[in-house]
């Protein structure tokens, strides 16, 4: 209801509580521009002008309002209300702070009218990581990078056990989704060390699409660095060093030296019948076991236990173990979770391939095996320092690790073994002593990658493969399925080799994670040199 202007025709109390409001501004309508302001009208005119859109009562200049609880209802704002609104999308070219390719330089301005293309170079590019044995957060950073500097940024990434799809949804543009599903893994350290350098030299500008394609498909086609006899006679190698590590002679390595060497080519031919691999690694893993027992029953002065650790050593999914873990950790648990099936089953495997032929080798009345006893190394730290160089170096060659990383790599691996000795001799427990090990490696592989423009996996994984617990896993299952009598102690140590084996690779990513902080220049410094050239 319009107030009439008339002093004497106030409301009352029951109707108008707040006696400010009856000081508001009355605006007139225009159809009566002849009438004399009221003395309400007159009173307001002479205070400053509020907001007419206000329809709330204003305050008056002569009161001041309460502030006892502002501090608290700040407080209460900041508890329950974000900095940002909750829904708000995250930036995706944010995922690539802090790793090599931050800060990426744009080659297309506006709308890509290529997008298709880039799309299928940036699939073919995951593919190709995934194979080599990338992890998932490397392989959605490289995506990420190349796609950003081709000009598209508006892109999606979902990545899972074996497959990749891309969304590409520009502004009133068609979305366009593509997908890739990886069937097949190779050893090929050199080639995932290529196509790092490729997707840094996308990043720094220096590569158009065209070049781009054309040098993935170049690594794709690239024959590897070393033979496949050079593996094989490599695989040999480790295993002999190996066995001379943990205690056993002259004899014993040559031994190891043999019957790696027969598992690799057995592996050879398992993987052309297309066996499956839990099959190929049981049966691999039994044929080692089997050739160490019928030595011990023929009375040839070995130690079965210690003869048997090569073999296990190199049929460990060490690589798998070391990316499902950094999957797990960096926010991708669908693809940890099928990494780590896969490793459980590899790892399944090798104890079902032992089981087997120490139950064969029971029954052909091959006398009981001594597994309890270790003496630890027949040589001195500096021999057994030689030792593990040489063996870092066979596991490089057996990796396909490109040649310029092989002798870095081992002296990564050498100072993880001076380290994991040191730990040791001061008391540190068997389970945290080699994760001890493996967070310095995980750190110094970290800094001479970027410096060699490579992963950091390449470097970590074959350093860290003399730490794992090849001897506590045969000693278990010894115990599982011929010393019936301790069969507990024999489940206790199984569980005791995987922890040891989830702390190894969880310290290789700890280490990864400690080092980014005094990397960052390091990556910068690389990037800037390599614009230079």
């Amino acid at each position: 209801m319009a107030d009439k202007t008339g002093a004497g025709k106030r409301r009352s109390p029951d109707t108008n509580p707040s006696p400010v409001a009856e000081q508001l501004p009355v605006v007139k309508s225009p159809a009566s521009p002849g009438k004399a302001k009221s003395k309400i009208a007159r009173k307001a005119a002479a205070r400053p002008q509020s907001n007419p859109t206000d329809a709330l009562p204003i305050t008056p200049q002569s009161a001041r309002p309460d502030r006892s609880q502002l501090a608290a209802r700040k407080m209460l704002r900041r508890l329950v209300q974000g900095e940002s609104p909750p829904t708000q999308a995250m930036n995706l070219v944010e995922r690539l702070a802090g790793s090599p390719y931050a800060n990426p330089t744009i080659q297309v301005g506006g709308p890509d009218v290529g997008a298709r293309r880039t799309l299928d170079f940036a699939l073919s590019l995951a593919e190709t990581m995934f194979r080599y044995g990338a992890g998932a957060l490397e392989v959605e950073t490289s995506i990420i990078a190349v796609t950003a500097a081709f000009g598209l940024d508006n892109i999606e990434v979902d990545i899972t056990n074996q497959s990749v799809v891309l969304n590409y949804s520009a502004k009133d543009q068609t979305p366009t989704t593509v997908l890739r599903v990886v069937r097949s893994w190779t050893n090929n350290y050199a080639g995932l060390t290529r196509v790092h350098q490729l997707v840094t030299d996308v990043v720094d500008g220096g590569v158009d699409r065209s070049e781009a394609i054309r040098r993935l498909d170049e690594i794709t086609h690239r024959p590897k660095p070393f033979p496949r006899w050079m593996v094989t006679a490599a695989f040999g190698v480790f295993a002999a060093a190996i066995v001379a590590f943990i205690g056993g002679g002259p004899l014993g390595s040559l031994i190891s030296f043999a019957s790696c060497i027969g598992v690799d080519l057995l592996s050879r031919q398992l993987g052309r019948w297309r066996v499956p691999e839990f099959f190929a690694t049981a049966t691999s893993a039994a044929l080692v076991t089997l050739a160490a027992v019928l030595l011990w029953s023929l009375n040839v002065p070995i130690a079965p236990a210690l003869v048997v650790v090569g073999g296990i050593l190199l049929l460990l999914p060490t690589g798998r173990l070391v990316s499902a873990t950094q999957d797990a950790i960096n926010g991708f648990p669908v693809t940890a979770a099928g990494r780590f099936l896969s490793a459980f089953l590899v790892f399944a495997g090798i104890v079902s391939g032992i089981a087997v032929a120490l139950v064969l080798g029971n029954l052909l009345g091959v006398p009981e095996l001594d597994v309890t006893s270790s003496v630890g190394s027949l040589y001195p730290l500096p021999v057994v320092a030689v030792l593990i160089f040489i063996a870092v170096a066979m596991i490089c060659i057996a990796e396909q690790t490109d040649m310029a990383l092989v002798v870095p790599t081992s002296l990564i691996g050498t100072a993880g073994f001076l380290l994991y000795s040191l730990v040791v001799n001061l008391g540190v427990g068997y389970r945290l002593a080699p994760a001890i090990a493996a967070v310095l490696i995980g750190m110094l592989a970290r800094v001479v990658a970027l410096r060699m423009g490579a992963p950091q996996l390449v470097v970590a994984v074959p350093a860290v493969m003399f730490l794992y617990p090849g001897l506590t896993i045969f000693r278990s299952m010894y115990d599982l399925t011929i010393e019936t009598d301790v069969t507990g102690a024999g489940a206790i140590g199984l569980f005791n080799a995987l922890t040891i084996i989830l702390a190894i690779a969880g310290g290789v990513v700890l280490g990864d994670n400690l080092a980014r902080p005094f990397t960052k220049k390091l990556s910068s410094n690389e990037r800037r040199r390599n614009r230079r050239r």
